[in-house]
């Protein structure tokens, strides 16, 4: 039996049993249903139904109560022809790859968005979806903490991979945006660890600079904390020194630092989402476990691992116990935590901002890096500047519904 294939292409004011009737017209004349999609903004419906029909009287009379039933619900019907050549093209289009771009901001304008989908154009990629993961913002009152994202779905063959990221890089660089590009495949569904840097990653500061403007060598250990940072001097060597400059040090001190730690915007809106979600969560540090164990208690984190002080009298003595934690190391744990929970390599996040944080980044099924320096953003898979921790729940593809329900 002969048949023949449409497009519905549905568009007005939505409203409440609207498919529900189309589709009830379509199961009338024993349609079959071959892809259905549909998008609501402000109201307004946009939905889409591609279907075969048998040819002759039954295509002709579908038809004619589609527009029928259009009409009585007060929204415009259009129908396309789709040939079955064309229809087997796209068909064959599903095996290909595909990929996750996420936009970040504190507010989106055109010019991103238009920037970021011309380059994927450039690159004959087909944009499948465009999804808003952000809550809808008020033109009248002030945002205390305003932040925007949109995911758009793409598919294709991309042969220079590092090329169109270096295009994205660009574009955030110039307009102040932040670009995640990501495969879309199981894993990326998938994720189950997530491991933070702690100092100017969970929290604002960097604890040995604190701690060393309260020992009187602020400024000696700021500028082996910065050498270090940007990766001019081996981490071992900047650590060592730095402990040496801090002995005598009260601990006393170390408890009124801990209880003032500024935590970073978003971690805590972080961390009770993906606790809630099942993930689990680890502190892999350069900095100290005293601070990191007081964030764990603070903020419900699995694991810890991180520096351990030497204290004697109540004093640091300007040494530490075990091994020192470095970039290596931090990767080092993250691949024994994954082991000890079963979790795939690819199903974990690292989240860092300095050069010790990369060896975590690149092992990691998705490294971020977190407001950090230029070094570590040009090496990292994904980068977040532009808003707090929480925007690591955008890249997992969380809407902030699925965020603020469990509030």
């Amino acid at each position: 039996m002969a048949s023949e294939i449409y497009l519905l292409n549905i568009s007005g004011q939505d409203k409440p049993g609207l498919t529900s009737s189309l589709t009830g017209v379509l199961a009338e004349y024993d349609a079959k249903v071959l892809d259905i999609g549909q998008a609501n903004i402000h109201e307004t419906l946009s939905l889409g139904i591609l279907f075969k029909i048998e040819s002759g009287k039954k295509s002709a009379a579908v038809l004619k109560d589609l527009l029928f039933k259009a009409y009585e619900l007060g929204i415009k019907a259009k129908f396309t022809p789709i040939s079955l050549n064309d229809y087997e093209h796209w068909v064959n289009l599903q095996g290909k790859d595909r990929y996750i771009v996420t936009i970040l901001g504190e507010r989106l304008a055109a010019e991103q968005i238009s920037k970021v989908t011309k380059v994927i154009s450039e690159k004959n990629l087909n944009i499948d979806s465009i999804k808003r993961l952000t809550g809808r913002l008020s033109l009248v009152k002030e945002e205390e903490y305003p932040r925007a994202s949109i995911q758009l779905s793409i598919r294709g063959k991309i042969g220079d991979k590092s090329e169109f990221t270096e295009k994205f890089m660009q574009i955030s660089h110039d307009l102040d945006v932040d670009i995640a590009f990501q495969e879309d495949n199981i894993y990326r569904r998938n994720r189950r660890l997530v491991c933070f840097d702690m100092d100017s990653t969970l929290i604002q500061t960097e604890v040995i600079d604190e701690l060393a403007e309260l020992a009187g060598v602020g400024e000696e250990v700021k500028a082996i904390t910065e050498s270090a940072m940007q990766g001019e001097i081996d981490f071992n060597e900047s650590f060592v020194r730095r402990m040496k400059l801090l002995k005598g040090l009260s601990e006393k001190v170390l408890h009124d630092v801990a209880v003032n730690l500024p935590i970073t915007k978003g971690a805590r809106r972080l961390i009770d989402t993906l606790r809630s979600y099942g993930f689990k969560t680890a502190i892999l540090s350069g900095g100290f476990t005293y601070f990191g164990h007081y964030l764990q208690k603070e903020l419900g984190i699995d694991y810890v691992y991180a520096n351990q002080l030497e204290i004697k009298d109540g004093v640091l003595t300007g040494d530490y116990l075990g091994d020192i934690v470095n970039g290596d190391k931090k990767a080092e744990y993250l691949r024994e935590i994954a082991i000890k929970e079963g979790i795939d390599i690819s199903q974990t996040i690292a989240v860092g901002d300095g050069a010790n944080d990369l060896p975590m980044l690149n092992l990691a099924g998705l490294g971020i890096a977190f407001h950090a320096k230029p070094k570590v953003k040009n090496n990292a898979q994904s980068s977040i500047s532009s808003i707090g921790l929480d925007g690591v729940l955008y890249l997992l593809g969380y809407h902030d519904r699925h965020i603020d329900l469990l509030d």
